[in-house]
């Protein structure tokens, strides 16, 4: 899986990269300001993405809101302005600095739960489509 970590400041940036990795991500691309996590995320559709809301510069707000005009992509802000988050995007999960490694795999483990069943739910749906082909198919051949 694939995450797009928005934050300007570097070690906050490998520190969550560090715990999605113990979550299972397996890729990354970094954006410093909100310009350069839109041109990141057209190049490549993160499955998560993390975001800082004061960035320099740039807002992450502002940044989530370009790239999630599109196919829904979970989002956790991981700030230290949480009344901006809780005013202006209320129903995305927010854990505050200084964060802990529990408070971010909390959260990404509760917005990866609709992902995850969306993925399962497809996945049948593909299996049965292709049952159904396979069935009509070989009921063609014997009529």
């Amino acid at each position: 899986m694939h995450a797009l970590i928005i934050e300007d400041e570097s070690l906050i940036a490998m520190s969550i990269e560090q715990i999605l990795g113990d979550c299972g991500f397996t890729s990354f691309d970094f954006a410093t300001s909100g310009e350069e996590a839109i041109r990141v995320a057209k190049l490549r559709c993160p499955a998560l993405i993390t975001a800082d809301v004061e960035l320099n510069p740039g807002s992450g707000i502002d940044a989530v809101n370009a790239i999630c005009n599109g196919p829904p992509i979970p989002v956790i802000f991981i700030t230290g302005s949480p009344s901006e988050v809780a005013t202006r995007m209320p129903l995305h999960p927010m854990v505050t600095k200084p964060f802990t490694t529990e408070a971010v795999m909390s959260a990404v483990k509760l917005v990866m739960v609709p992902v995850k069943k969306a993925q399962i739910i497809s996945t049948m749906h593909a299996s049965v489509r292709s049952k159904a082909f396979a069935s009509r198919a070989s009921g063609s051949e014997k009529g």
